[in-house]
C-alpha cells in the first residue's frame, strides 16, 4: 500500500488557527497509522485566498481532497478511513 499523503499548510492563518496541534502527526502519529502516512508541511497552500476563507483553516490536504476546519482528530478519522478503504479492496 502507498502511504497516504497528508498535507499541512503552516502559513500564518492556518498556523494561528491550530495547525501546530496538526503537527503532532510527523512525531507522535497513532501507532496504527504511523508507518502508513507521509506528512508534509507546506508553507501556504494558498486555499484561504481561493475563495474558502480564512475562517475555515486550518486546511490539510489528504491525498489531495482538502479538509477544512482541520483538528487531528478529523485528520486522523480521515485516514483511518482511507486505509479501511484500502483493505477492503485488497480482500
Amino acid at each position: 500500500m502507498e502511504k497516504i499523503q497528508v498535507k499541512l499548510c503552516a502559513g500564518t492563518a492556518c498556523f494561528v488557527m491550530g495547525a501546530p496541534q496538526i503537527q503532532a502527526l510527523e512525531f507522535a502519529a497513532p501507532s496504527d497509522i504511523a508507518d502508513k502516512i507521509e506528512v508534509k508541511e507546506v508553507r501556504c497552500m494558498n486555499h484561504c485566498s481561493q475563495g474558502q476563507g480564512y475562517n475555515k483553516g486550518p486546511f490539510v490536504e489528504i491525498n489531495g481532497e482538502v479538509i477544512q476546519e482541520a483538528t487531528l482528530e478529523k485528520v486522523v478519522a480521515k485516514v483511518r478511513e482511507l486505509i479501511a478503504k484500502e483493505e477492503e479492496k485488497s480482500c
